[in-house]
């Protein structure tokens, strides 16, 4: 093997062209003062410590500093050759068990055949929700799903759902086993932040953490024998485009019959959709809300930042009334000292901070 080829390979291993030549000059001398190896490689001598002590941390050379003058001597090629072996071991189980996680959660798709699997898809994604989700689906299917929606609701889930199939709120709370009676009425807020019902039929349609959903045709949750087929997927990039369908083609469309009471503040907010949905909550309470959000500027630097103040106004779409200027809008106005600062979530484009993490409370 020629010298180059040697030295691509020691490369492979993290060593930088400098410690690749001292180590290479090294093997040739088996052990040598720092200063013949120094004129060997090209290098400094002061240099030659330095990488010397590198080297011996990674089982190439050993540093006898005892002696006068030091003297650096290179370890057999099958010691470190065994040692680059049992590192290789060591470390491939981790990524091993990473690269399989990334199989899992990463760009994945399922054609899903029958209603009664895309009903168990729904409980499935629905249990998994960490912070937000999004879901239309047919008021007849609703009981099904009702308890894996109330469950995500108490863990702090944010909930859009829209109940297809009916006219109103009363044929809702019907149809999860209620009456229009104040006594035994179904509170709708028990399963969904916002509910709003279309006497459309529309596509099933769910996002869960905007990573993962599940969209079905409508024909193949209303009839037993429909040959349509739902997709089921796992996508960074295709969940918020079917969030921004839902909230811009469907959301507006259908009417708003319940809506959740504002949660006690104070909470941060690592999805800032939840935080622009609890901060109209409460400053259309009447209460001042004070924001601190830690995020980056958006310009071409993107520079860590830190805002903090009074809630100004807010812009959504979530509650009627909407004051949105395109579907996906959602940000917050913080009134700082040095003047008013416009807040969006991941990927905002038109505000003036990208929010990473963002705290309420309430003045």
């Amino acid at each position: 093997m020629d010298d180059r080829t040697l030295a691509d390979l020691l490369r492979r291993f993290g060593l930088s062209e400098k410690e690749t030549d001292t180590y290479l000059a090294l093997l040739e001398y088996g052990e040598a003062k720092a200063s013949t190896v120094a004129d060997a490689a090209g290098v400094s001598k002061r240099y030659v410590y330095s990488v010397s002590e590198s080297l011996a941390d990674r089982g190439f050379v050993e540093v006898h500093d005892h002696a006068v003058p030091t003297t650096i001597r290179a370890n057999p090629p099958e010691e470190v050759i065994e040692r680059l072996r049992s590192d290789a071991d060591a470390i491939r189980p981790g990524l091993e068990e990473r690269y399989s996680r990334a199989e899992r959660e990463t760009e994945q798709f399922e054609v899903v055949k029958s209603r009664v699997t895309v009903i168990k898809r729904i409980r499935s994604l629905l249990e998994g929700a960490d912070a937000e989700l999004t879901l239309s689906i047919p008021a007849k299917h609703l009981p099904t799903v009702r308890d894996a929606l109330a469950d995500a609701l108490d863990r702090g889930v944010l909930v859009l759902l829209i109940v297809t199939d009916v006219e109103d709120a009363a044929e809702v709370r019907d149809v999860l086993g209620g009456t229009e009676g104040p006594e035994d009425s179904v509170d709708l807020v028990t399963i969904a932040s916002v509910v709003r019902t279309w006497s459309e039929a529309m596509s099933t349609m769910l996002t869960v953490d905007s990573a993962r959903g599940l969209v079905a045709p409508p024909e193949l949750l209303r009839r037993s024998d429909s040959d349509r087929q739902a997709i089921a997927f796992s996508q960074a990039q295709l969940a918020p485009v079917i969030v921004g369908a839902f909230m811009g083609n469907y959301w507006p469309a259908a009417d708003e019959v319940a809506l959740a009471e504002p949660t006690a503040l104070p909470v941060e907010y690592e999805d800032f959709r939840q935080a622009v949905f609890q901060a109209t909550l409460h400053l259309r309470a009447g209460r001042t809300v004070h924001a601190t959000v830690a995020g980056r500027w958006i310009d071409e630097d993107a520079e860590p930042v830190e805002v903090s103040g009074p809630v100004g106004s807010v812009k959504q779409a979530m509650i009627e009334p909407t004051n949105n200027e395109f579907p996906v809008e959602n940000s917050l106005t913080v009134e700082t000292d040095e003047g008013p600062v416009s807040v969006g979530g991941r990927g905002a484009f038109v505000e003036d901070v990208e929010a990473e993490l963002t705290r309420l409370a309430v003045e």
